[in-house]
């Protein structure tokens, strides 16, 4: 559970910071042409990546089922 958690801290915290950065694009505070494309594919890189590795870990991280529990032989 504590690998879940890292994730969706760091993810929070990607997401903050691209949006600080739209934020200061808005405003023209930042030349925002380019960067707004690069930061979207990056963070839909990293949420897929993301994605994936607490797939992979949720089902490393599944307990033992025993499949002939409750049948009588």
């Amino acid at each position: 559970m504590k690998v879940k958690k890292i994730f969706a801290y760091s993810l929070s915290t990607l997401v903050l910071f691209f949006s600080v950065i739209a934020i200061l694009g808005i405003w023209d505070l930042v030349d925002i042409e380019f960067l707004i494309a690069r930061m979207f594919k990056s963070l839909m890189v990293i949420l897929a990546a993301a994605a994936v590795v607490v797939l992979i870990f949720s089902i490393l991280d599944r307990p033992e089922r025993d499949i002939h529990k409750g049948r009588e032989d």
